[in-house]
């Protein structure tokens, strides 16, 4: 006898066989039982979840003598029948290839004549919803007002293409995808009948590979117990699905959440260069992020993933070093990618462009990627990081000044203050002493090396402030620029750099407002320490009021136009009307 698939060798053939799906297995049990067998059901759900084996199994049992527990029996003579696959009281008839209206013609002719063995003539069409318009209506009314012998079972992976006429005379059944511990321990059941020795952890790689489809599990389990001559394991699982190398994609994954985009790009050419499809990357990529994210919040992490221990190990140390916001942008990123590469021409290019963008939060200016950047500040500045500035030249810092340039977030907290700062309109009298550092300590946040010049702090007691009545319209204009300048020279506080570099300015009378478009950084800034920390850097420069806005949307391209023209024309009274 010629192989069969495990998935037809291991086909259930009663109903308490059948994996899952409870909910229908138990009304047709009982519908059995007491005799009230329906005209037309309609079995739909995803692929692999037991549809047409149900209706097989069902097409039997309403025929069968003497049915065990509702499921036909096999030993009558109708069963055996049946089983011979020359009956001719159950009809299978496929509508992908059978769609036309004059099959369903020959099936309303043919149903008026009573059953030849059993009860009931039962006809299972499969793939139902392929079926033509013309031929859903030749069979209508034969489904509406069959003869008393007569049940039509009709099976789809589409339920929205049949027509409601058709939906309305049927029973409907809802199929559920198939849990992975119940495809587990179906796989299991498999490889122990056959003898096949295995690991655990390759049984559920191979379930998670099934995606809630038995068929799916059982065609794999085919697959990698014919790849495997000893005891299958996980690595032989990940070869037969052509998946890329586990840690080879954890290197990946760790250059990204560290920020590192050319080791990003390095490890990516890396697997590339060994033949893996960009979508087979880009899928393991995304299960990693996935398993990462898992292992962050829940607690039995371990019997969830259920991977060996080592790459356990690995994920764990990887998902510790990394934070919530940079793990989720990174797998967002990733996700769109996904959809990306439908429409791309190069998916390598757009994959690795996609990896850089997760690998770089510094050149995105999306809220997502702000608060990424900040959470990883205040982490750094709350475990007290340690960082040393070099020079171009890779020279220490302290060859110039001969000072010692190594500093912690401590360290930099105990900065000398001033003596006597000037009242800020808006800060609280009774505020705490700022605790803001920056872990950039001299350089920017772009990564240049500043140049050697005194702290915010120093520059207000070596130059006495201008009153804000002294300020000429140069000094006004000039302003913002130098406001910016103070947060690149000083090592207190490089976050708000990065907040105050995109703002907008203006005066109202004595006001300096700064403006912003962007919700996350208006809500940042006026925090109670930054808005201390502007305060005293506004009065180093001798303003003493001062004010943020959020500009309202839809505003923008106006004001932006008033401000251009008015720059153009400088002199000229312009009135806007």
């Amino acid at each position: 006898m010629a192989y069969l698939a495990f998935y037809r060798t291991f086909r259930p053939t009663s109903f308490d066989s059948v994996v899952r799906q409870e909910h229908i297995v138990k009304i047709l049990k009982n519908q059995i039982e007491t005799g009230r067998i329906g005209h037309a059901y309609l079995f739909c759900g995803p692929r692999g979840t037991g549809k047409t084996t149900l209706a097989k199994i069902f097409a039997k049992a309403i025929n069968c003598e003497k049915p065990v527990n509702c499921s036909p029996c096999g030993e009558c003579p109708t069963c055996r029948a049946l089983a011979g696959g020359a009956a001719l009281d159950i009809s299978e008839i496929d509508a992908a290839s059978n769609n036309g209206v004059d099959e369903m013609r020959d099936i309303r002719e043919k149903v008026q004549y009573p059953p030849v063995n059993g009860k009931y003539k039962v006809y299972i069409i499969d793939e139902v919803h392929m079926l033509t318009q013309s031929a859903f209506n030749a069979v209508l009314k034969t489904l509406e007002e069959p003869p008393a012998h007569a049940v039509f079972i009709l099976a789809t992976t589409e339920p929205q293409k049949i027509p409601a006429t058709i939906l309305s005379r049927c029973m409907r059944f809802d199929f559920k995808l198939i849990p992975q511990s119940d495809l587990e321990g179906l796989i299991k059941s498999v490889f122990d009948r056959t003898g096949k020795e295995y690991e655990e952890e390759a049984v559920a790689a191979i379930a998670r590979a099934g995606n809630g489809s038995a068929r799916d599990s059982l065609s794999i389990a085919d697959m990698c117990a014919s790849y495997s001559g000893g005891k299958l394991t996980y690595d032989d699982v990940n070869n037969v699905l052509g998946k890329a190398d586990f840690f080879a994609v954890a290197d990946i994954a760790a250059a990204v959440l560290a920020g590192d985009g050319g080791e990003t790009l390095t490890s990516a050419e890396a697997v590339l260069s060994t033949g893996k499809g960009v979508g087979v990357l880009l899928r393991d990529l995304l299960s990693f992020f996935n398993n990462l994210a898992i292992i962050k919040m829940c607690r039995n992490a371990e019997d969830i993933v259920n991977l060996p221990k080592d790459k356990f190990t690995k994920l764990k140390s990887i998902a510790d070093g990394a934070d919530g916001h940079t793990l989720l942008r990174a797998t967002e990123i990733l996700a769109r990618c996904e959809g990306d590469l439908r429409y791309s021409a190069d998916g390598r290019i757009t994959l690795e462009t996609a990896l850089m963008r997760a690998a770089m939060p510094a050149t995105d200016s999306t809220p997502e990627a702000l608060l990424a950047r900040i959470e990883k500040l205040e982490r750094q500045i709350a475990e007290g990081v340690k960082v040393t500035v070099k020079s171009r030249t890779e020279q220490p810092r302290a060859q110039v000044g001969q000072a010692d340039n190594s500093y912690t977030a401590a360290r930099l907290v105990n900065e000398r203050q001033p003596e006597k700062p000037a009242e800020s309109v808006h800060p609280k009298p009774d505020a705490a002493p700022l605790e803001e550092v920056s872990p950039f300590d001299g350089q920017s946040p772009f990564g240049g090396i500043q140049n050697e010049q005194p702290t915010l702090f120093e520059q207000s007691e070596q130059t006495p402030p201008k009153s804000v009545g002294s300020l000429s319209e140069r000094d006004k204009a000039t302003l913002f620029g130098r406001f910016i300048k103070l947060f690149r020279t000083t090592k207190r506080n490089a976050v708000l750099f990065t907040l105050c570099m995109d703002l907008e300015s203006t005066f109202e009378g004595d006001t300096f407002v700064l403006i912003t478009s962007g919700e996350v950084v208006y809500k940042s800034l006026n925090r109670e320490e930054h808005r201390q920390f502007i305060a005293e850097a506004l009065q180093s420069l001798g303003v003493f009021s001062f004010d943020i806005r959020l500009k309202p949307k839809g505003e923008d391209k106006y004001e932006k136009a008033i401000g251009e023209l008015r720059d153009n024309f400088k002199g000229t009274d312009i009135e806007i009307k």
